[in-house]
């Protein structure tokens, strides 16, 4: 069971590794974090501390963020492409759990892929929330309008 363990934390790590850039899964998951199983044996939920800091997407296989995830990648400088700035006037809004539209987005990374767990910070660079993009970073930078990302969670939420 445990050699299992071992091999289900390496493609865990593996996976945040090309999610989010190199390093980011010995930071993410160290050795004493608790992974919850399905039914099938895939990886679902993982806990550190006893805080669930990420689950796994069924549907691709993805790491999903959860807020505490996000704090250890910006407090560890790990979190690059895939953190989006959003204006002072939407903080408010956000961080309730509402979605970001594109007019209020000031910064993102123009390799950022439409599906991709992104981090939204304010213009200081603190956590406000997580989701996922809807639309991709060059979109999120010139279009005026429409959905660019569906917030998960807020800090308030």
């Amino acid at each position: 069971m445990v050699v299992i363990l071992n091999i289900i934390l390496a493609q865990i790590r593996r996976i945040a590794d090309y999610q989010f850039g190199a390093g980011v899964g010995n930071t993410l998951f160290p050795d004493n974090i608790t992974i919850e199983l399905s039914k099938q044996g895939r990886p679902r939920r993982i806990y550190l501390n006893n805080k669930l800091i990420a689950t796994v997407r069924a549907r691709d296989g993805y790491i999903a963020l959860t807020l505490d995830s996000a704090k250890i990648l910006l407090e560890n400088g790990l979190a690059k492409k895939n953190v989006v700035t959003i204006s002072e006037e939407a903080v408010p809004f956000i961080k309730t759990g509402r979605n970001v539209f594109a007019k209020f987005v000031r910064d993102v990374s123009e390799d950022l892929r439409a599906g991709e767990e992104v981090i939204i910070v304010n213009e200081k660079k603190e956590l406000i929330a997580v989701g996922r993009a809807i639309l991709n970073g060059e979109e999120m930078r010139t279009l005026k309008s429409g959905l660019a990302i569906k917030v998960r969670r807020g800090v308030e939420d």
